[in-house]
């Protein structure tokens, strides 16, 4: 025997390959039952009211159908095992109908095709997902929002280059955060209302010479919008990768954070104490408290980037039509990285509403820090008339001569200043000590930072009135786009089960 023919001894003489079952399309099944059986049937139900109303089939075919749709267990189907008996679970259902329902149930395919079917399906399970992870990086909005409120006097020192750079507050760093997530949160909103839309009645890519209904089919569904072109119906997958775009991006945002949050969480900076249920203690070193929940934040976060790099990569130079590269092998990778994306924002949201700040070492290191030697030279602009190119070399003379002398920042004297300002100058300032304190006091550095944007306790107090608005109104967005999806399927199943008689 030859090797073709212990191959086909092996794999058998007729579709599917035993390798390519295992392989291919056993995997593709088991996502397919778990994530796509609720939208198929959906889509069988509305494609059968949108025949009988368009008076492609009788009302009484439609209610013979209608029972065959309520006869099939969705229960024992998400339990059942890949056998080969049929391709895939398209093939497994329709089979059940026809058992059902006898021929007449091959009418439900009667102008649709697998092809819009599948995009119509892969589209509704991905506008769950979103409004899922949604409605988490919200519910994260709103807790760092809180936590900003209670920190808007909590002086820290702002980095630069990963250097001390000028003095602001917790709060004021928080709303940074918080406003990269809600820049987040509205490219989510925008790849959903890309996503939402119907490729129903595209059929396989030329739409069909039957009287359809493909506006009564973007309605039944919930859909947004019809896919207008039949062919970028079936062959677009931009939906996809703007998605993953949206996804890959707040990954990598949030993972910034975590990556601050644990080196503030270090003992020999000491701003952050997380709380028990997020930390672990060693198996050997008694005084350990590791916050392995940022810890897996960080690799989770990592692994979404990848996951949304995967779906990204199977996108890249692929046909512009119909496709299995953008279907069943990619859209678990979608699936998961929102997934990941719902569960790191819950926990970050967990892990900040439970930790507690040091404000005191913070602030004593704010007081310390040479951060607040450019208010220095802005005052020497005020009083002294001097460019701020020249304040700004007396300044750095005057740091250097403070570290010279092993000074703080709080410990500068006007002697000190006054001697810098003769080398460069010729003069002494006209600064007084009072003016001087004030200068290098952070208090009254962020104080008066208060610009649109700045840290001023009263202009982060503006800022987080307007979020917390913002963030109202994209929670009531999300709402509502669940009422419609969940008003649309009871509409379907309503009209099913009257049809049925049960």
């Amino acid at each position: 025997m030859g090797y073709r023919e212990k191959w086909m001894e092996a794999e058998g003489t007729s579709f599917p390959g035993k390798t390519y079952a295992e392989v291919v399309l056993e995997p593709a099944f088991n996502e397919a039952k778990n994530h796509l059986l609720g939208p198929m049937m959906a889509i069988n139900k509305a494609h059968l009211i949108m025949l009988q109303r368009q008076q492609l089939v009788s009302l009484d075919e439609a209610k013979q159908i209608a029972r065959a749709i309520r006869a099939i267990d969705t229960e024992a189907l998400r339990q059942a095992r890949y056998t080969g008996q049929f391709e895939d679970l398209f093939f497994q259902v329709e089979h059940q109908l026809l058992e059902h329902a006898g021929e007449i149930a091959g009418n439900l395919h009667l102008a649709r095709s697998r092809n819009d079917m599948g995009i119509a399906i892969y589209r509704m399970v991905l506008r769950e997902k979103l409004l899922v992870t949604l409605a988490s990086a919200l519910k994260l909005e709103e807790q760092l929002l809180l936590f900003a409120g209670d920190h808007a006097d909590t002086l820290m020192i702002g980095y630069t280059h990963t250097q001390q750079a000028q003095p602001t507050t917790l709060a004021h760093y928080m709303m940074a955060v918080t406003d990269s997530l809600n820049r987040d949160i509205r490219r989510m909103m925008a790849s959903y209302a890309n996503c939402n839309r119907s490729s129903m009645g595209a059929a396989a890519l030329t739409t069909s010479g039957f009287a359809i209904s493909r506006e009564q089919m973007m309605e039944l569904l919930a859909f947004d919008e019809l896919i207008d072109n039949s062919y970028d119906a079936i062959g677009g997958a931009d939906y996809l990768g703007e998605i993953a775009t949206a996804v890959q991006l707040a990954a990598i945002n949030l993972g910034r954070v975590v990556q601050d949050m644990l080196l503030w969480c270090t003992q020999e900076f000491g701003a952050l104490h997380v709380a028990a249920p997020y930390v672990q203690i060693s198996s050997i070193m008694p005084q350990k408290r590791n916050p392995v929940s940022f810890e897996h934040m960080r690799a989770l976060l990592s692994s979404c980037v990848g996951n949304t790099n995967t779906v990204l990569t199977m996108i890249h130079n692929t046909p512009f039509g119909d496709i299995v590269d953008t279907e069943d092998d990619m859209q678990p990778y979608a699936w998961k990285s929102l997934a990941i994306m719902d569960n790191m924002y819950r926990l970050f949201a967990a892990v900040i509403g439970t930790m507690e700040v040091n404000k005191e070492v913070l602030r004593e290191r704010t007081q310390g820090s040479f951060a607040t030697v450019t208010e220095l030279a802005d005052t020497l602009v005020r009083t002294d008339g001097l460019s701020f190119r020249k304040a700004h070399h007396i300044v750095s003379d005057v740091v250097q001569l403070a570290l010279a002398q092993g000074l703080a920042a709080d410990q500068i004297t006007l002697t000190l200043v006054n001697e810098s300002a003769r080398r460069h100058i010729g003069r002494d300032t006209t600064l007084n000590e009072e003016t001087l304190r004030e200068a290098l006091d952070p208090v009254h550095f962020v104080d008066i930072r208060s610009l649109p944007g700045g840290p001023s306790p009263k202009e982060v107090k503006r800022m987080i009135e307007i979020r917390m608005n913002e963030q109202q109104a994209h929670l009531k967005w999300v709402g509502q786009a669940k009422d419609k999806i969940q008003r649309a399927m009871e509409h379907v199943d309503k009209v099913i089960i009257e049809w049925s008689g049960s």
